[in-house]
């Protein structure tokens, strides 16, 4: 991808120097750190010693650097939120227990348990999450997310498996698709009476409901649980015994024709993530409206729950309105929820997940995954 961004050079100067540094959180100020997808992200500074290391080939202000021997320097806010913690055994505020997973060599997750859950025999939804960050940024293993994962799982009584996918722009976007559905197919493996492989988790085993299965994302994270509906519909399923029940996506990363939006942070990322041939509206990755994008028909699940904020900056709701609208036309069969969160901007619920709006929120997730 590092070499496709060289071939798209002309293409993105026209953007370098226009982005935002507000792109993941607003309001906050950003600093250098590099990184690599492993289960446990590497967030140190290379060798300043290094010249070939230094050396900038691509520079994206606010977002991340490339340099000439292809490392990315991603641009991640001082405070802790989006900062690497480990799992815990018992979260102190909520009681909710959490481990890490290798799922394949290039996908990870951590997994949640709701406390008590082990002296219950009571089945529990099952809740796979894709975490936002315009595809470029972002981990499941950050302080936001842990954070946030614990409020869900507690409220909502279900186990989560929050997926660490690989990111652009090391990476194709076609590639974290293929490792948001490895990681779909590998939960989905669970649901056969027996173990069948040592890569097998027992929280799923032993306490997974699988006809409650959802699939939950916010801004790109809600790309992607799109992406992985349209998949399972047109395939049947995520396999022959599991279907998806729900899905939520949270101010998902669409793009559609609107007034300015080609001066938005958010197009203006995706012209320099995307491959020549999807670089724009067209591209059924970005616009699920798009001429060539597959039928609505075959969103892949029995219900959906679709939440955009009035104020977001970087999704205007107007593109949820013209997605429902399409869902609605297409003539897909499933029950659809629509929400308007007054006065909030882009994934506010993730910066502020105490206040009164966020917990409202969060509340009618759990009425959506306990099927209430």
């Amino acid at each position: 991808m590092g070499h496709q961004l060289l071939r798209n050079k002309d293409i993105q100067s026209h953007y370098i120097n226009q982005l935002s540094s507000k792109f993941l959180y607003p309001n906050q100020h950003f600093y250098n750190t590099s990184s690599s997808n492993s289960l446990y992200t590497n967030y140190s500074m290379a060798n300043s010693s290094d010249n070939n290391n230094n050396e900038i080939v691509t520079e994206m202000d606010g977002l991340y650097r490339i340099y000439k021997n292809g490392r990315v320097d991603r641009l991640y806010d001082r405070n802790d939120l989006l900062t690497y913690v480990p799992p815990s055994l018992e979260d102190p505020t909520t009681g909710v227990s959490s481990k890490d997973v290798t799922i394949s060599p290039h996908v990870s997750a951590r997994l949640y348990l709701p406390k008590n859950t082990t002296n219950s025999t009571q089945k529990l939804p099952i809740l796979v999450y894709y975490h936002g960050g315009g595809l470029v940024l972002g981990s499941a293993f950050f302080h936001s997310y842990q954070r946030y994962l614990n409020i869900l799982v507690s409220e909502t009584n279900a186990i989560a498996i929050s997926v660490e996918y690989r990111l652009a722009p090391e990476h194709d976007v076609p590639t974290i698709y293929e490792d948001s559905w490895t990681a779909l197919q590998w939960v989905a493996s669970h649901a056969s009476e027996k173990f069948t492989n040592a890569n097998e988790d027992q929280w799923l085993k032993n306490y997974g409901d699988f006809s409650r299965l959802s699939i939950f994302g916010d801004s790109a994270g809600g790309n992607i649980v799109y992406h992985m509906a349209m998949r399972a519909g047109k395939e049947g399923g995520i396999n022959k015994n599991v279907t998806i029940n729900g899905s939520i996506l949270v101010c998902p990363y669409f793009l559609v024709p609107l007034e300015n939006i080609e001066q938005s942070v958010s197009y203006k990322n995706w012209i320099v993530i995307s491959s020549p041939s999807e670089a724009g509206l067209h591209s059924p990755m970005i616009n699920p409206l798009a001429e060539k994008a597959p039928c609505l028909s075959q969103f892949g699940c029995s219900r959906s729950l679709l939440c955009f904020a009035e104020k977001d900056e970087y999704i205007p709701k107007e593109i949820g309105i013209q997605f429902v609208e399409g869902l609605k036309k297409s003539g897909w069969k499933g029950n659809l929820e629509f929400i308007e969160v007054e006065g909030e901007g882009h994934c506010f619920q993730l910066a502020n997940p105490e206040t009164e709006k966020s917990q409202n929120l969060i509340k009618r997730f759990a009425s959506f995954i306990q099927l209430k």
